[in-house]
């Protein structure tokens, strides 16, 4: 039925951008943080989306065993970033080097409040289409009742 399976796409993009939030959330809590378990300072994450669709060469939805066609979003990965970090000049600060400088890292706040405004447009968007998908549904019903 289509209604579910339009529901189920936004449900998948839903989780995935929920991810990104959380993930957003992280590296702005952790833009100060210059220890961490793996050594040296924080690395920012950032989620790779793909999506799941049909196989190309049938032109069909691929089906997974009991779960029907399987559309939508899924996060690929939550991959660190590779730049290097930013070194500030703090020789009080424990972290510092012989010359007094400490890595922090790469994370630009305006960036992540940006990452962050987008994902929450694109959760917000896929609210309002699971909305409008159920009150479309149930207009159907009531259609079928007349």
């Amino acid at each position: 039925m289509k209604v579910f399976s339009t529901m189920a796409i936004s449900a998948s993009a839903l989780t995935a951008e929920k991810l990104r939030i959380d993930v957003v959330a992280q590296n702005v809590a952790n833009m100060n943080t210059t220890r961490t378990p793996e050594g040296g300072p924080y690395q920012r994450r950032r989620v790779v989306f793909s999506e799941l669709l049909t196989d190309a060469s049938r032109h069909r939805f691929v089906r997974l065993p009991n779960r029907g066609a399987r559309q939508g979003v899924k996060v690929a990965a939550v991959l660190a970033d590779e730049r290097p970090p930013r070194l500030v000049h703090d020789p009080d600060h424990p972290d510092a080097n012989a010359e007094g400088m400490v890595a922090l890292p790469d994370i630009n706040i305006v960036n992540e409040m940006v990452d962050l405004m987008t994902a929450s447009r694109a959760y917000e968007t896929n609210v309002q289409v699971l909305n409008v998908t159920k009150s479309m549904a149930l207009r159907a019903l009531e259609i079928g009742r007349g």
